[in-house]
């Protein structure tokens, strides 16, 4: 079983059932392993790899604990659940804290709605881009598409940096007002 190798803690703790590490563990998840990992996949919605890998690390905490527990049911399920918990508690405050990244969002199907909304406002955007002047497009383009800083702009242009903020000002409510005229936007 190759989860032994990765379990055997550096030095045996104090008061380990006797045995070795595989015995421990083989016994933790014939007794408590298909009720937590039962409990662990209903709390993560069916995930069920994530459930095996909570309970993995839970008989792992079993293990470097095994002293004080003891192997009587009675006092280790209940312990087992409460680590499976705080392991869940702790595995979705991670997923929370961490951003979405542009490979997540392309594996999500996107409803046929969302698209066809996407695409036609795409085009209406478009369209009204073309009511703005050149230079109103221009700065559009280079401040928001192209993500260029209002200092880069301004040295591309040859003007002052004040001017690249008034002109990307009355551009942008060119664009209100083209995207109104469509009711787009108010």
């Amino acid at each position: 079983m190759t989860l032994v190798a990765e379990v055997r803690p550096t030095g045996t703790p104090t008061g380990t059932p006797t045995g070795d590490a595989e015995t421990f563990v083989r016994a933790v998840y014939a007794q408590h392993g298909g009720v937590l990992l039962g409990y662990a996949a209903r709390r993560l919605r069916g995930d069920w790899h994530r459930a095996e890998d909570i309970l993995q690390e839970a008989v792992v905490r079993a293990w470097s604990h095994a002293g004080a527990l003891g192997t009587a049911p009675e006092t280790m399920r209940p312990w087992l659940f409460t680590v499976v918990r705080n392991l869940l508690i702790d595995d979705h405050r991670a997923r929370a804290l961490r951003p979405v990244t542009a490979d997540a969002l392309e594996d999500t199907d996107v409803p046929v709605a969302d698209e066809v909304n996407r695409l036609l406002t795409g085009h209406v955007v478009t369209e009204a881009l073309g009511d703005l002047t050149e230079r109103q497009r221009e700065i559009l383009r280079l401040v928001y598409f192209d993500g260029s800083s209002v200092a880069e702009v301004a040295e591309l242009l040859g003007v002052p940096e004040g001017t690249v903020k008034s002109r990307t000002y009355y551009a942008v409510r060119a664009l209100h007002r083209a995207l109104a005229a469509r009711g787009v936007h108010r």
